[in-house]
């Protein structure tokens, strides 16, 4: 994420800039761990989406993808054939790209495989040892795009039939739930996240 607003101590992240929308979205969730598998996955989804694009567009066509997409259910969704992918590329309010779309139902049927044998949100966590890494950068240029970390991620989801989850997306996606703490340390987020932490 790029840096939009000068960096002052006490002041939010600045790529959240002033939108409030996207305020809310870094006041109230970024950086917030999230254990639920399901929106685990829904998270990830729309990283992918994100691919190229800029992550305020993905949060404006949030509700609408969520409503495309059935929920995010991973069972509805691994279940889809010609006529939705048809339906996704018509509808104006998501992203219309068909690889990422059948990268989506791919996604939702290596979901359901690997809930066969581990839960998801248990597969993610164990690379943190289920505790948020906390991170103290002071600077919005020093927070890197993608780590070891995010790679060794990237590696396993594709081993297990994920798309789109390169090591960038990995790391965007692991920022924005909660396995990573990488709210600038001046971010009033920052402590409030960090006290989180020990609380799931």
């Amino acid at each position: 994420m790029q840096a939009t607003t000068s960096e002052r101590p006490g002041a939010r992240c600045p790529w959240c800039g002033t939108d409030p929308l996207y305020v809310h979205y870094h006041d109230t969730e970024w950086g917030v761990p999230e254990r639920d598998p399901r929106a685990l996955w829904e998270k990830l989804m729309l990283d992918g989406f994100q691919a190229g694009l800029a992550w305020i567009t993905i949060l404006r066509k949030r509700e609408a993808f969520r409503e495309r997409f059935e929920g995010f259910e991973p069972d509805v969704v691994a279940r889809w054939g010609e006529p939705e992918i048809a339906a996704a590329l018509a509808d104006p309010g998501i992203v219309r790209h068909r690889g990422k779309i059948e990268a989506t139902i791919g996604n939702a049927r290596a979901y359901l495989d690997l809930r066969d044998r581990t839960d998801f949100a248990a597969f993610l966590w164990d690379f943190v040892d289920g505790t948020p890494l906390q991170n103290r950068f002071r600077k919005q240029s020093d927070v890197p795009a993608e780590t070891d970390l995010s790679r060794r991620v990237s590696r396993a989801l594709r081993a297990e039939g994920f798309r789109f989850v390169g090591p960038t997306i990995v790391y965007a996606f692991m920022q924005a739930s909660g396995l990573i703490n990488d709210h600038l340390v001046d971010c009033p987020a920052h402590a409030r996240v960090a006290g989180l932490a020990g609380q799931d």
